[in-house]
């Protein structure tokens, strides 16, 4: 069972200095595509940019943790863990052509296992061993959609990038920009979250601050609860779009996220805590591991539902704006830069 779980994090492009202990990985198939963004623009409808959401159908535009408690309140989950209503989101990848039109790029589930999913994302919990779960209320970003440079990304974040598939098993090659030439089989976004916490907030007025990445492997002073490692793996199907015939004319790469950046530095994920009980925690006691190529979480505390239940979980948009075909501009007329 080791080299399974040394071969996923290897497979998975997890930093060689996280040695995993607990380590789940599961579908959660698309819930909403809509212009909601409850953490950052509460009360917002709609919000300025486009997300792609999975997780528990209890989403909505407060997401306030004094009025909706997920687990309660949700009636269903797009997450193969039956009892996780947490949602996870992310910007929305759009491809732009040659003429300056735009289309929506979809997912698709991931071939490792999860080929069966309708979208949505492979969702990790890693830890190195014992970790606190997250709290009832808890929430976080990672990243910053005005960021537009490597130099700053680097600075400031850690382990979020692009993996261009020639294969659905290609691992390795990771940039944190667009990738420059069309990939054969569409393209990898990987968002890892901070894996420490002050042990006192819920939340912080940036949604980042309460957490922090650790200094070597130990957590800092500030923040010294271990908290697993939320980890992202998002498979945008960029296949359509590569006749290079329909790229940009000076060569440019031709994809931009949502929120207008065209150089893939702003890429971020937002993460609001919503596991049933203490399942999140016993399972990560249980040091639990999930299976490489298969739909199957190896532990016993957890029930699971298959991916065609998990496909049934979906929410209607609130927001009423066309997201399909050609458009002449991104959805809530977010400029390009």
């Amino acid at each position: 069972m080791q080299l399974r779980n040394l071969a996923l994090l290897a497979a998975a492009g997890i930093a060689p200095s996280v040695d995993a202990a607990a380590t789940l990985r599961f579908s959660c198939s698309q819930l909403v595509v809509e212009r909601l963004d409850p953490l950052v623009n509460p009360g917002e409808n709609p919000s300025p940019h486009l997300h792609q959401v999975v997780g528990g159908n209890a989403f909505n535009v407060t997401m306030d943790p004094n009025v909706h408690d997920l687990p309660s309140t949700a009636t269903c989950t797009s997450c193969t863990p039956v009892e996780d209503f947490s949602n996870y989101w992310t910007a929305v990848l759009f491809f732009k052509a040659r003429n300056g039109t735009l289309h929506r790029v979809n997912t698709f589930g991931n071939e490792l296992g999860f080929s069966g999913a309708n979208g949505g994302q492979t969702v990790y919990y890693l830890t190195s061993g014992k970790a606190t779960a997250f709290k009832p209320g808890f929430r976080m970003t990672v990243g910053d959609p005005t960021i537009r440079t490597a130099e700053e990304l680097n600075r400031r974040y850690k382990y979020m990038d692009f993996t261009c598939l020639q294969t659905s098993m290609t691992r390795g090659g990771q940039t944190t920009h667009f990738p420059t030439q069309p990939c054969p089989a569409g393209i990898m976004v990987s968002i890892r979250f901070p894996t420490c916490w002050d042990g006192k907030n819920l939340d912080s007025p940036d949604h980042q601050s309460h957490v922090a990445y650790p200094n070597g492997n130990a957590c800092p002073s500030t923040h010294p609860v271990v908290i697993p490692q939320v980890f992202y793996e998002t498979y945008w199907d960029t296949r359509p779009f590569n006749n290079k015939a329909e790229w940009p004319a000076d060569g440019s790469q031709p994809f931009v996220w949502s929120f207008g950046d065209q150089t893939g530095y702003g890429i971020h994920g937002d993460y609001v805590f919503g596991w049933k009980g203490d399942a999140l925690q016993r399972a990560l006691d249980a040091n639990c591991n999930s299976d490489l190529f298969a739909n199957q979480i190896n532990c016993p505390t957890l029930q699971v539902q298959s991916l065609d239940q998990a496909n049934k979980c979906t929410k209607p948009r609130t927001v009423t704006e066309n997201l399909d075909g050609w458009l002449t501009s991104l959805p809530g007329g977010m400029p390009i830069s």
